[in-house]
């Protein structure tokens, strides 16, 4: 993993797995992580997709700031702080 950006792979994990190794990350992230990459997949992992938008953005996770999505469909970050 890279100091600044953390990669979560979640393939083959069902939704509330997902969400209880993101919640882990989260816990674990110190001032150096900036952005944790979470890769779903793209054609199974619409379900934690949305997951990620519902329980991460507007404010619910004070470590998140923003949700973007990646350059492939498949990943979604979650922005910490800005680099």
């Amino acid at each position: 993993m890279n100091a600044g950006i953390w990669e979560l792979d979640l393939h083959g994990k069902n939704v509330l797995q997902a969400k209880q190794e993101v919640d882990a990350a989260l816990k674990k992230a110190d001032s150096s992580v900036y952005r944790l990459r979470i890769i779903h997949g793209f054609h199974g992992g619409t379900g934690i997709r949305s997951m990620l938008q519902e329980e991460y953005s507007y404010g619910r996770e004070p470590k998140v700031i923003r949700i973007q999505g990646g350059v492939n469909p498949g990943i979604t970050e979650l922005v910490l702080r800005d680099y």
